[in-house]
């Protein structure tokens, strides 16, 4: 039996991204492949970096202002969280929410963090977990057809929006208002415009957390679907595409390469200087966050800005 055939349904789905991905012109592979258990410790790491500020500048955020996030639902309330990795920006909404055996939902690909996340939950004894490893779009259709009591509050935090392009996000938002019914809303944290140096230290720093991150797909890919690649002979590289507004991190090819997936079916050449396209982390401004939401049926009902580390939290409710 070839390792193709032993591979199961979510390898399967990896090893098909992985061959359309290195076929492709540019090459690129979907972001989400980070987020192994690995990946996902390395991403929390990055969270503590002090060139990373998306994760204080939305603590800081939640500190001041979760009760008033809450305020507008009133009664019975449900809360669900895309893509949550520690969990602990949902603890501090929760604790605001005065609801007796609260009911959250956990959605995320990573079991990893569906489990670290549930455990942070725990301390708080009014909350009634359930995990669904699913993707945000799979996950979403589940929770549409779950009977609930009251409203529902979707939250999409971590900036988690900027690993969308435009088309993208407008489908996940529209996928996230199709949950929704009138009374029900999305907090959706996002990360704003600030100067290129910032940009380019927050997603290539000094310590080499994130490069580490970056090629930890190289390893999964290697390690789950039988690859050869050679982690030493690529480099990490992030540059801002200003017309575009984002951040694209890039693993580089530092010379004239072959590398073979056998679980893949692929094999593929890289150029000296040829890139891997593995994410792009989209910025946005205040008004383009609102008129997002506006194009997939959501109004706006408030939205806080941390001016020191740019970054955005905006409530919507169903228009």
């Amino acid at each position: 039996m070839s390792i193709s055939e032993r591979l199961d349904g979510e390898a399967r789905a990896f090893a098909e991204d992985v061959r359309r991905g290195l076929g492709a012109r540019p090459k690129a592979l979907p972001p989400f492949y980070f987020y192994d258990a690995l990946g996902s410790q390395l991403f929390e790491a990055i969270c503590q970096l002090p060139w990373y500020p998306i994760t204080r500048a939305e603590n800081r955020l939640l500190e001041r202002h979760a009760g008033e996030m809450v305020a507008p639902f009133r009664g019975a309330l449900e809360l669900c969280e895309l893509g949550g990795g520690s969990g602990e920006k949902l603890a501090m909404i929760a604790q605001h929410v005065a609801v007796p055996e609260l009911p959250v939902h956990l959605v995320d690909v990573s079991e990893k963090a569906l489990d670290l996340s549930r455990s942070t939950l725990s301390r708080l004894s009014h909350v009634r977990v359930t995990t669904h490893r699913a993707t945000y779009e799979d996950g979403l259709r589940a929770l549409a057809s779950t009977p609930r009591a009251g409203a529902r509050l979707v939250c999409f935090l971590g900036s988690n929006i900027g690993n969308f392009d435009p088309p993208a996000a407008h489908a996940l938002l529209g996928a996230i208002r199709a949950a929704l019914r009138p009374g029900d809303g999305l907090l959706l944290g996002a990360d704003l415009v600030r100067p290129e140096a910032e940009l380019i230290l927050a997603y290539d720093d000094p310590l080499g957390v994130t490069a580490a991150f970056d090629k930890n797909v190289l390893r999964r890919i290697n390690d789950e679907l039988g690859g050869d690649f050679d982690l030493g002979s690529f480099a990490h590289r992030a540059v801002w595409n200003a017309a575009a507004s984002r951040v694209e991190m890039h693993l580089v090819s530092m010379r004239r390469q072959r590398v073979r997936v056998p679980a893949a079916g692929v094999e593929a050449s890289f150029d000296e200087g040829e890139s891997l396209w593995t994410e792009s982390s989209y910025k946005h401004t205040p008004e383009g966050l609102v008129a997002l939401g506006k194009e997939a049926g959501l109004r706006c009902t408030a939205q806080w800005v941390d001016e020191e580390g740019r970054f955005a939290a905006t409530l919507f409710g169903v228009a």
